[in-house]
């Protein structure tokens, strides 16, 4: 990996806060949703936002 600079460390933190924030709330709905496919959609989408988060996580030297 490259020497990250402070910059790129301050978007990085920016991003992954983002991921972990949605990944968060789409949980949270596919939780509380009645409707079954929309709370399947909603989980699917949080599984996506973890990817996301753990492979810019990784970036950082990170083992989540």
């Amino acid at each position: 990996m490259t020497n990250l600079t402070a910059k790129d460390l301050d978007v990085l933190v920016h991003v992954l806060t983002g991921e972990e924030m949605a990944c968060k709330k789409a949980r949270m709905y596919s939780n509380t949703l009645t409707d079954v496919a929309l709370a399947q959609e909603m989980e699917r989408i949080a599984f996506q936002h973890e990817q996301r988060f753990n492979a810019l996580y990784s970036m950082l030297g990170g083992k989540k």
